[in-house]
């Protein structure tokens, strides 16, 4: 969306190895906010003394949810906002000559340049598709793991009877 709000163009190549890129980066944070949060349903169970196939009451396991979200939510701001902020000299090419910079006291700086239209593609791709999926990862994966818990849940009653 951010590369058609910003009317960029799109080239395939790089956009897509972008995507690429950027669908890791998201499915590690959401595998390991779901690992975490498993962890503490797991501890919680042993807490209560519920065997392991057994199902934790639902109130359990929406603090259980809500802990794991608390807990993992520096470790993923963290990563979106340095990915994000180190690929924004490139995206913007941003240009530093550190050679005359240390002999001559000239950095030789400039904005712009030949690597911009190389590179400026697969940086913005994961520049506004992390800033977006941040927020995928921080609120609706938790959101559908408590909601997909609750139908298992719904089924294990019925089961039972």
């Amino acid at each position: 969306y951010g590369i058609s709000i910003f009317n960029m163009p799109f080239v395939i190549m790089m956009t897509m190895m972008g995507i690429i890129s950027l669908s890791g980066i998201v499915v590690n944070n959401g595998v390991v906010l779901i690992d975490y949060t498993n962890l503490l349903v797991e501890r919680k169970k042993l807490d209560l003394g519920i065997e392991a196939d057994k199902p934790l009451q639902i109130e359990d396991f929406k603090n259980s949810v809500i802990s794991g979200g608390a807990a993992r939510l520096r470790p993923v701001l963290l990563t979106a906002i340095t990915t994000i902020l180190g690929l924004i000299p490139l995206a913007t090419g941003l240009n530093i000559n550190f050679f005359t910079l240390v002999s001559e006291w000239n950095p030789n700086f400039f904005v712009g340049g030949d690597t911009v239209v190389f590179w400026g593609p697969l940086c913005w791709t994961v520049i506004f598709g992390l800033t977006f999926a941040t927020f995928l990862t921080l609120v609706i994966v938790p959101i559908s793991f408590y909601l997909v818990y609750r139908i298992k849940l719904y089924f294990y009653s019925l089961r039972e009877l």
